[in-house]
């Protein structure tokens, strides 16, 4: 089991907006490849406030490559990647993958 994490920093005053569209993307396009186990968090004591971060839950690499590879598919996510880009503190997106020990 891996956890792919997606961090990002909302601008001043648009983390609820991004935090809306963030939540929609996943309920749609999200689900349509099969990102289902997904928990978002937010900034809150020790990191900052603007912090917003997706840990999405896989079996695999190979399955989240699958997923990533899907995404060419879907118009929509272009058009989400469109309406957050103001949303977002600029270079502030990145990936981290972790394996989940038990």
């Amino acid at each position: 089991m891996i956890v792919a994490r997606w961090q990002v920093n909302a601008r001043f005053g648009q983390k609820q907006e991004l935090i809306d569209e963030i939540r929609n993307w996943w309920k749609t396009i999200g689900r349509d490849i099969g990102q289902t186990d997904v928990t978002i968090l937010t900034g809150s004591v020790g990191a900052a406030e603007s912090l917003i971060t997706v840990d999405v839950r896989c079996p695999d690499m190979a399955e989240l490559q699958s997923q990533w590879d899907q995404l060419a598919h879907f118009p929509e996510h272009k058009a989400f990647a469109l309406r957050v880009e103001p949303l977002v503190v600029s270079g502030s997106t990145r990936w981290e993958i972790l394996k989940v020990v038990t």
